[in-house]
């Protein structure tokens, strides 16, 4: 599960207004005191629009529309972070991961203490077997007093300790994710997973009862439910997850698993 922090979608376009101003003669005009926007501020705007208009070519599955737009975006302002951000996107869902990298980093860069930049960056370098690097950009993360998710970053540093085969650090990271946001699944899925790995299956039924309770399960944690139960010999409890596990998803690998299990003599 992966989690990813990009821009919204919302397309920003420049409106012309029309102000009264009253004057009695005296004065200046109506318009002789409005600021005139900067060629900076133009430039921005620009690579704004041009960066929203991109993230609905993404919606509609436009990949090739979408990085025509970044591209415009960066040729207005090279250094528009969020155009930095989607672009990085784009090109590691068109398995680019070079030109991820280089604006993954290079939006961290631009904001080396935001959060979210830094998260992207992390879980980019965790995907493409720089766990260890990962870990310090997910630190950053966590440590920006503005950064709305922290919860996040400290899962996606615990899914990559997962990779690393540190499983006290990930334990860790995922009870600081829950600890901040109790209605992470993604962590308290995983916390699940190591606690019934590390043969404590009682203390693991709690927290896939949690998961379970936000209402949206998933073949992994009905069957990661069916193997705590089982092994804590609750019989009505494990078959209630199979039961589940094949109403709900037939033909998921974890099914299927299942199933063939069950017909083994």
């Amino acid at each position: 599960m992966r989690c990813k922090s990009l821009v919204g979608l919302s397309l920003m376009l420049a409106l012309a207004g029309c102000v009264t101003v009253h004057n009695d003669g005296n004065g200046p005009g109506p318009t002789d005191h409005i600021p005139k926007a900067s060629k900076a501020d133009q430039r921005e705007d620009a690579a704004r629009i041009h960066t929203d208009l991109a993230q609905h070519y993404l919606a509609a599955g436009n990949l090739e529309g979408a990085l025509d737009k970044l591209k415009l975006a960066l040729q207005f302002d090279p250094n528009y972070i969020p155009a930095h951000t989607v672009i990085a996107f784009v090109y590691e869902k068109i398995n680019k991961l070079p030109e991820a990298e280089t604006n993954y980093r290079q939006a961290v860069a631009l904001a080396p203490d935001k959060g979210d930049v830094n998260n992207n960056l992390g879980q980019f370098l965790c995907s493409t077997g720089k766990e260890q690097e990962s870990l310090g950009y997910f630190r950053k993360a966590v440590a920006d007093p503005f950064y709305a998710t922290p919860d996040m970053a400290l899962t996606n540093a615990g899914i990559c300790q997962l990779k690393m085969g540190d499983q006290a650090g990930a334990e860790a990271s995922f009870r600081d994710a829950i600890a901040r946001n109790p209605g992470n699944g993604d962590a308290l899925f995983h916390l699940a997973e190591v606690l019934y790995t590390q043969g404590d299956a009682f203390r693991a039924r709690a927290f896939i009862q949690r998961f379970d309770a936000l209402g949206k399960p998933t073949a992994a944690s009905l069957k990661l439910g069916y193997d705590i139960e089982s092994r804590l010999g609750n019989t009505d409890a494990a078959q209630s997850y199979l039961g589940r596990l094949q109403g709900q998803f037939p033909d998921s690998e974890q099914a299927r698993a299942l199933k063939a299990t069950a017909s083994r003599p």
